[in-house]
């Protein structure tokens, strides 16, 4: 209990939780302060959805582990996956190396507030955005005919899991990037290709490129997630602890890595 929380009587860990609340509530009133950026983030995946639910609808993609499944159940698992991964991975890489060539995380390392509540309210404000795009692919996927989930357990604790691992990547692959202007082809240099190895917009049939795909993090998080959307099962959990082992490296490249201070040219 800090000085001053004793003297009024007040428990610090009820400070310490409305200090956490209020960096939340900026980092989501500086999002949503930019209307058409939020718009597009938002739109973009329902947008692409639509696309495909034109192209494939309900006819049968593909039979995964001996069991029909069809485009929209398909893509509905897998365009929550990439909205989760580009609210939690790309939104938070770029907008470290913006903040960081900008000065501002210099100026709030200069500050009272710890680190670790900055990055907290960064990361609960990413988790929360794609958790909002999420809600919004699977009601776009109810109103297709997509049948409801059933396993909404598995599906909110893959989720979580998910954006937490990508988040510590995002802030991983932040720490490595030299300058803001390089931050958006550096991210998606690493993204786009993982994505499409993946089977995120289609299924792969390559052998080597499935098990190659496999040791990185976006195919498991796809599958971890068409086993309660498309598949009616449980956990993956294999595909979880492969997620879960980035998550641990990420976290650790970011903590050895990361600077506050802008790089010098």
């Amino acid at each position: 209990m800090s000085s001053q929380a004793a003297a009024a009587g007040v428990p610090a860990h009820r400070n310490t939780a409305a200090l956490v609340w209020h960096q939340v509530r900026y980092e989501q009133l500086s999002f949503w302060r930019n209307p058409q950026s939020a718009f597009f983030i938002f739109a973009f995946p329902l947008f692409f959805f639509v696309i495909l639910a034109g192209v494939f609808g309900n006819a049968t993609l593909a039979r995964i582990g001996g069991r029909p499944v069809t485009g929209l159940q398909y893509y509905t698992s897998t365009i929550v996956a990439v909205s989760v991964m580009g609210a939690c991975y790309s939104q938070l890489a770029v907008t470290l190396s913006v903040r960081r060539q900008d000065g501002i995380l210099k100026r709030l390392r200069g500050t009272p507030l710890p680190a670790w509540v900055m990055f907290v309210g960064l990361v609960a404000h990413c988790v929360m955005v794609s958790l909002v795009d999420a809600v919004l692919i699977v009601g776009m996927g109810l109103l297709y005919g997509v049948p409801m989930p059933g396993h909404w357990a598995v599906i909110i604790v893959t989720l979580v899991i998910g954006a937490a691992a990508f988040c510590a990547m995002g802030v991983a692959v932040a720490s490595l990037i030299r300058n803001a202007e390089a931050a958006p082809a550096v991210v998606q240099f690493i993204f786009f290709p993982l994505v499409f190895i993946s089977g995120t917009y289609f299924q792969i049939t390559s052998r080597f490129l499935n098990d190659l795909a496999a040791f990185f993090p976006v195919r498991p998080f796809n599958q971890a997630l068409l086993n309660p959307f498309a598949l009616d099962r449980g956990f993956a959990g294999r595909q979880l602890l492969v997620l879960a082992i980035w998550g641990v490296v990420g976290g650790f490249v970011a903590i050895r890595r990361f600077r506050w201070d802008p790089r010098p040219e």
